[in-house]
């Protein structure tokens, strides 16, 4: 693992509760697609953010999901929106993760995100798409309300452009016209999918989501060796 130097390019809101960073390394390093950096606060304290942009992309990227004030990730926020505005930088530790994406594997992939946990499979996307991918792929994002799916555009040209992608939208809130499906996240997985031992599974979300999705994958017949989330090493 690397501690690196990073300049702030910029820090964008995608809506009032999730924020896009740029940054920038002072050195490049190799990670892959779907690991995780820590923005140093201080001597022992390390908060991790999935990297949501794919290996071959010269900048980092981060989606902070930070919807309360001085919460733990808001102040990591405001951390970064002071080192742009001084022209400073902040320091990162990286690459970090053992959920990153297989790629020599030519199994079916089904990839699961609740929330921010899309930055991790943003990256894994991406990457497939540069390494010319044809196995297929599923995707499910899940969110609260369809004003919470804050890069909706993004995945539905992924779906559009890539035949071999299919993305399902899941929202447990909807509007009158929201043409995706209503539930809760997995229990729409649930519905689609009565048998997962074929494929390749990827994880990301808040910790007791990623316990039920492995709980609810065991009893689908999922083959461990396939299931791939970073939260599962600090579940029990």
């Amino acid at each position: 693992m690397n501690t690196l130097s990073c300049h702030v390019k910029s820090i964008t809101p995608f809506n009032d509760s999730v924020y896009q960073v740029i940054l920038i390394p002072e050195t490049q390093f190799d990670f892959k697609a779907g690991q995780y950096l820590s923005v140093l606060m201080g001597e022992k304290d390390k908060r991790p953010f999935s990297i949501a942009s794919a290996p071959h992309a010269s900048e980092l990227e981060l989606h902070i999901g930070a919807a309360v004030a001085e919460s733990y990730p808001m102040q990591v926020v405001e951390n970064m929106k002071q080192a742009l505005a001084n022209n400073s930088t902040i320091t990162i530790e990286a690459p970090a993760g053992e959920a990153f994406l297989r790629v020599n594997s030519n199994r079916p992939k089904l990839l699961v995100a609740g929330g921010t946990g899309f930055s991790y499979i943003k990256s894994i996307i991406e990457d497939l798409i540069e390494s010319g991918e044809t196995t297929p792929v599923t995707f499910y994002w899940g969110c609260r309300t369809s004003d919470a799916m804050y890069f909706k555009e993004i995945a539905d040209g992924w779906n559009q452009a890539h035949h071999w992608l299919s993305f399902v939208p899941v929202v447990e809130e909807a509007t009158e016209n929201w043409a995706g499906k209503t539930a809760n996240l997995l229990e729409q997985v649930k519905l689609d999918h009565s048998d997962v031992s074929a494929l390749d599974i990827y994880v990301a979300g808040r910790f007791d989501m990623a316990g039920a999705a492995r709980d609810m994958f065991r009893a689908l017949g999922v083959n461990e060796a396939h299931l791939f989330g970073d939260a599962f090493a600090f579940l029990k």
